[in-house]
């Protein structure tokens, strides 16, 4: 084939997989609401344990504010048994226990207007509530607008997810195009693998990476003193980008077998430009992942153990690499 050729079968196969994408990103506003909903649970549940955290911290560290006044309500015991096992969260309070008193059976306090304020007398209270209802956990949007667009990355998402397996045949029906006959069964026998490789890197990212990233970046904000208020916008953009990057990431051993087959690499090479490879799959996860050294890591680990698990199936493929001999008879 000609570069004109080249350049035509391309335009064909990009065309081909945005229209199989459109179709699949409409089927996803069918089920954008519940998968919105899924999407916020990681975020949700890192917000509860920081705030549950950061409660448990607060009562450890109360203190009577004169000597022998009166303790906290509730024993550590309890606060971590509501907190862990009932699902709730609690506010620390103090109050003058007797003044409320009096206003609650309908006598009002005598008040002095050069009376000073007694803080001594402050007597402990812990507000309860649902966890769930805590306003510190619930996910904010900033305007009307956004909304919607949370709505559409979400049918996005799973349009992506869903034409997954349509997307890389047409990747791989390009690169077909430009070998010979022999070679092309490579690419048929591959594209199975490269989806389900591209699935798991997706569902590692989803249901693994995420939890330990939120920690971090939680914690972080802990150690800064700030308390964060996640906006789901930002939220969504993060879970587009890192379960994608996981994705196309897990190709790596998929692609080093495949040029290993056709002749442009072979298991020696690699072993031998370890080093380098090493730093291209650092630079590149620093890429394709936020800006947090957890997200690099989770990435960058993984490659390195496909990386090498790709020169282990280069060496023991069962078929032998194709010589270039092989290719004019053809």
């Amino acid at each position: 084939m000609t570069v004109g050729e080249h350049l035509e079968e391309l335009r064909t196969c990009l065309i081909r997989a945005s229209a199989g994408l459109a179709v699949t990103v409409l089927l996803g506003f069918l089920v954008a609401r519940p998968v919105v909903h899924l999407i916020e649970q990681p975020l949700r549940r890192a917000l509860g344990t920081y705030y549950s955290s950061r409660a448990l911290e607060t009562f450890d560290a109360w203190t009577p504010r004169a000597a022998g006044g009166p303790p906290l309500p509730y024993s550590r015991s309890e606060v971590v048994d509501a907190v862990e096992r009932r699902g709730l969260s609690f506010d620390l309070r103090e109050i003058h226990a007797d003044r409320l008193a009096r206003v609650l059976s309908g006598s009002a306090p005598a008040v002095s207007g050069t009376a000073a304020f007694d803080s001594d007398s402050l007597v402990p209270v812990i507000l309860w509530q649902p966890l769930s209802r805590d306003p510190r956990v619930s996910i904010t949007t900033l305007s009307a607008q956004e909304a919607f667009g949370i709505y559409v990355k979400a049918a996005l998402l799973v349009g992506v997810v869903l034409a997954s397996p349509w997307i890389f045949y047409q990747l791989w029906s390009f690169v077909a195009s430009g070998l010979y006959a022999h070679e092309r069964r490579w690419v048929w026998t591959f594209l199975p693998v490269s989806v389900g490789l591209f699935l798991a890197g997706v569902l590692l990212a989803f249901f693994f990476v995420f939890d330990f990233v939120l920690d971090y970046l939680l914690a972080f904000n802990a150690w800064l003193g700030l308390d964060p208020d996640p906006r789901i916008s930002e939220w969504m953009s993060f879970v587009l980008i890192l379960p994608i990057g996981f994705g196309i990431g897990f190709q790596l051993p998929l692609v080093m077998l495949f040029l290993e087959r056709i002749g442009v690499f072979d298991a020696e090479t690699y072993l031998k430009q370890w080093r380098a490879a090493v730093l291209a799959i650092a630079i590149v996860s620093a890429v394709l992942t936020p800006a947090d050294p957890y997200s690099l890591l989770f990435l960058a680990g993984p490659l390195c153990l496909l990386y090498f698990g790709g020169i282990v199936l280069c060496r023991r493929g069962a078929a032998p690499r194709l010589q270039p001999a092989t290719k004019a008879s053809q």
